[in-house]
């Protein structure tokens, strides 16, 4: 049998009277396709929830051997600095923290945050860098001069020292960085691919939107006082039904997961997040302005393919905008994917979930408890 290298998932969500992810100007993210405007939902933002479902019965740093990440312009800051500054001199901590700044963040870093990129570090690698800045500022014995000499010598060996400490340890940049990558500017040593591909979601019909016009009233307002609502305020609200789409490189993940080390552990945390990840993919919802929209939905409609041959995206489907209607839209998915097979015939093993009355054809239908095990099961077919 030929092992699994890739996992594709396509989705189906609805959602109603939302303002899902906005733009600069607070409106609702569009994408023209198809000669017709829709509404979007970022890849980023997608993302961004399903990694930061902290509370949810399967959040991805529940899993063993799970390592957070944090991204932030004041890494060296805040995790690295302040937590020493109560035991150790400042002057000191003056001359030890531009040369650290610089290290991760680059040349200009030392400047102050604005000139820093946006950086996401493991949490082994911050307990690493809090571990050297604590040995400096102890050798230093509280003479500044001595810090400053100390740490240049640090900074010259610090790209021959980090790439070994990330060789010899298991996620070092964690595990958002291990799932979705990293891209480091100031040292293309630390880039790490992202395994896990995840396209902008986008309604299958024409974009649905309002204008919003609401009010607030003072409640401490004088009775006689007619002048109206204290404030009024406009904003967009949006329906739709959204087509997501999802690839796992299997053997990237594994091999971001401490593969090269440890290849049975990787297997099964690779396994583990696949499992998981598909219940966030379909349970968990982007959305903002919770208190006022209640932007919640499950998945109505999720497919997951296997196979060996390079993915291919069912969003053609929906090029011609179909109704936003559930049964409608599987339909023209369960179409398209009947002639890409007749055309391509790569051969996919797949299941589903779905809520529609429109079935697959020759696809065993599942719960999202037995579709997240089948994927977990190929998962681990990956080598």
């Amino acid at each position: 049998m030929t092992a699994v290298r890739f996992l594709q998932i396509h989705t189906l969500h609805s959602y109603t009277a939302a303002l899902l992810n906005r733009d600069d100007s607070g409106l609702a993210k569009r994408l023209p396709y198809g000669g017709v405007l829709r509404t979007r939902i970022s890849s980023q933002c997608l993302k961004r929830h399903w990694r930061k479902a902290e509370n949810d019965p399967h959040a991805l740093l529940n899993l063993a051997g799970a390592v957070d990440s944090t991204r932030s312009r004041e890494l060296v800051t805040k995790k690295v600095f302040d937590p020493m500054r109560a035991r150790f001199a400042e002057d000191v901590l003056q001359e030890l923290e531009p040369e650290f700044q610089k290290a991760v963040y680059g040349d200009k870093a030392d400047k102050g945050k604005q000139s820093r990129q946006t950086l996401l570090l493991g949490a082994p690698e911050l307990t690493w860098l809090a571990t050297q800045a604590e040995a400096l500022a102890q050798e230093s014995a509280g003479d500044a001069k001595a810090a400053k000499k100390a740490v240049l010598a640090w900074a010259a060996a610090f790209k021959d020292n980090i790439k070994v400490f990330r060789e010899n340890t298991s996620l070092p940049a964690g595990l958002a960085a291990a799932l979705f990558g990293r891209m480091v500017t100031s040292d293309t040593a630390a880039n790490i691919e992202a395994p896990v591909h995840v396209a902008h979601a986008f309604t299958v019909h024409a974009s649905e939107t309002e204008s919003d016009y609401f009010t607030a009233v003072d409640d401490l307002k004088a009775e006689d006082d007619d002048s109206g609502a204290d404030t009024i305020q406009e904003t967009e609200l949006t329906s739709g039904l959204f087509y997501g789409y999802v690839v796992i490189d299997l053997p990237g993940l594994i091999a971001n997961c401490g593969g090269k080390s440890d290849l049975a552990g990787a297997k099964e945390l690779s396994a583990n997040i696949v499992h998981n990840l598909l219940y966030l993919i379909a349970e968990v919802s982007p959305g903002a302005k919770l208190g006022s929209t209640a932007p919640y939905d499950r998945a109505s409609f999720l497919l997951v393919e296997a196979g060996d041959r390079q993915p291919r995206s069912l969003a053609g489907a929906f090029r011609k905008a179909v109704e936003p209607d559930l049964d409608q839209a599987v339909g023209a998915l369960t179409r398209h994917l009947n002639r890409m097979d007749d055309a391509y015939a790569t051969g996919e093993a797949r299941r589903y979930l779905s809520l529609s009355d429109v079935a697959l054809d020759s696809v065993e239908k599942l719960s999202l408890a037995g579709l997240a095990e089948w994927a977990k099961q190929r998962a681990g077919e990956a080598q």
